[in-house]
């Protein structure tokens, strides 16, 4: 269900950006966009809740870029005692048919130190001259410090409320980790609520 809800926000996405190149085909004359004007905010800070990891979200634009904005995150996983610190580079892109609707896509990488982890321990053993086939599963909780860093893509839309100080947004945020000396791909989806200014 995990992963059907992944695949299912990331066709929302893309389908958003083919809607989004297409219009950029189209622009007229009279709208010049650029800097965080197109957005309608220059800085916003506030929380993000995901399926992965929740924390605080801070956006902010570059003058003078065309829509580059940086973001920092400063998120903890469920159930993991420590924090991540994320830093991205964002290109938004505005959708002309809804005003204060933006696309945004970019990269950027993270750090950070986690005290303890939960996994599971899967054990198999045959027993019997049928080789029935026993199957034991342990959940175990390590308390050491680990270290973690990575890299990050990050796809995601987001609405800039007209009357209000406040834009709420989606993404879908998958990232590559080395942890504890292995490697993974992990997916993370969130949607996030900032205060405008």
């Amino acid at each position: 269900m995990k992963h059907f809800s992944f695949i299912l926000l990331a066709a929302i996405l893309m389908g958003s950006a083919g809607t989004v190149a297409a219009q950029t085909k189209k622009k007229t004359t009279g709208s010049t966009r650029s800097g965080g004007s197109s957005s309608g905010y220059s800085t916003g800070i506030g929380l993000r809740g995901g399926g992965y990891s929740s924390g605080l979200t801070i956006k902010h634009f570059m003058s003078g870029k065309n829509g580059v904005a940086l973001e920092a995150l400063v998120t903890t996983e469920y159930k993991a005692r420590g924090a991540r610190l994320t830093l991205l580079g964002e290109k938004h892109k505005a959708i002309s048919d809804i005003q204060g609707l933006q696309f945004y896509y970019g990269a950027g990488f993270h750090a950070g130190a986690y005290q303890g982890r939960y996994y599971f321990a899967d054990t198999r053993y045959y027993r019997g001259r049928k080789n029935t086939i026993y199957f034991t599963r342990d959940y175990i909780y390590d308390d050491a410090t680990y270290v973690a860093f990575g890299a990050d893509l990050i796809l995601g839309l987001e609405y800039k409320m007209e009357d209000l100080p406040f834009v709420v947004g989606v993404d879908y945020k998958p990232y590559f980790e080395v942890f504890n000396g292995y490697t993974g791909f992990y997916n993370d989806a969130a949607i996030s609520l900032r205060f405008t200014f």
